[in-house]
């Protein structure tokens, strides 16, 4: 009994895993992007007065045995003299027996439009580690019985960023090699995902400033994922900060299908120097329905403020 349950585990997790890649979603997603939109466009590294290091930590359908688990640390930050920027970022990515565990780097350069209007320029590259879990299957499940349990791909993004000291507008392209990803075989029900593929795919995200009086300020924001075939997975979230210090908001998130969860999320912002997050998704799927929603915490840290240029400071 305990064997065939860890065949149709398996054969789930690759069917989980094949969706994941047929539609082109990215490796790792974070309801708070906001906070740590760097590892969705390297453009934005070196855009801040400040370096930074952000740290994510994301659990999908809580309740659901071996659930989806996202980890991710990164830094990045400006150089002292110069219009660039640089930085780095790991992640780890469990889907049940398959984890992908990936390590980049960044270099980003912007230029002067118009008055505080500035464009920047970057390219991520990096490998990525898939893996499978041997020991969490059978190892006679067809579904894995040619399977590769250790890969290295390589991976890369080129990201655009135009911002002011108010609003931000940036596209970036993941995913440039168009690798083959997949680590498993045929099973006996003739599925096939040999030749799965991590697609290409795009992120287009934009957002306001808006200062309401001298304790609030409003923030609407919107992140689109859109694969060349026209699959999209899409953010939309608004924030109210309260004396730049504690904040609150809502979003939705919604593919080319149908809404997918609700998003509650709230924050506070230390000295202007820490800062905490914490957000939960209403999931609207028939899967999330029997889970326990989505939990995520952000932690993040500023640090060795370089420049002080009005037109150099991020709308954050």
């Amino acid at each position: 009994m305990k064997r065939t349950m860890k065949k149709y585990i398996g054969i789930a997790w690759a069917l989980l895993l094949a969706v994941q890649v047929g539609h082109a979603q990215p490796m790792f997603q974070f309801s708070q992007y906001m906070f740590n939109d760097y590892a969705i466009n390297p453009a934005i590294g070196g855009t801040n007065d400040y370096w930074q290091i952000r740290s994510n930590y994301r659990l999908q359908y809580a309740g659901l045995n071996d659930g989806p688990q996202t980890y991710m640390l990164g830094a990045y930050g400006p150089h002292k003299t110069m219009p660039m920027g640089y930085g780095g970022f790991i992640f780890n990515d469990i889907v049940g027996p398959i984890s992908y565990l990936g390590m980049y780097g960044s270099y980003a350069y912007n230029i002067q439009i118009s008055g505080d209007i500035r464009l920047s320029m970057g390219l991520l590259a990096g490998v990525v580690q898939q893996k499978i879990d041997m020991a969490a299957i059978s190892p006679e499940d067809p579904v894995f019985l040619e399977a590769t349990p250790n890969k290295f791909i390589p991976d890369g993004t080129l990201g655009v960023y135009l911002y002011t000291s108010q609003y931000f507008f940036g596209v970036s392209m993941s995913h440039l090699f168009f690798n083959n990803m997949s680590l498993l075989s045929e099973y006996d029900e003739g599925f096939n995902i040999a030749d799965a593929r991590l697609k290409p795919y795009f992120n287009i995200q934009g957002g306001y400033k808006y200062n309401i009086d001298r304790n609030f300020d409003l923030e609407p924001s919107v992140l689109m994922k859109a694969s060349p075939n026209f699959d999209f997975i899409t953010d939309i979230n608004i924030r109210t900060i309260y004396q730049k210090m504690v904040w609150g908001g809502l979003g939705v998130r919604y593919n080319f299908k149908n809404m997918e969860s609700i998003i509650v999320f709230l924050g506070y912002n230390y000295n202007d120097m820490i800062n905490i997050g914490y957000s939960y998704d209403i999931g609207l799927s028939t899967l999330a329905k029997t889970t326990y929603g989505s939990h995520e915490i952000m932690i993040g840290v500023k640090f060795n403020d370089i420049r002080k240029s009005k037109s150099r400071r991020k709308i954050r």
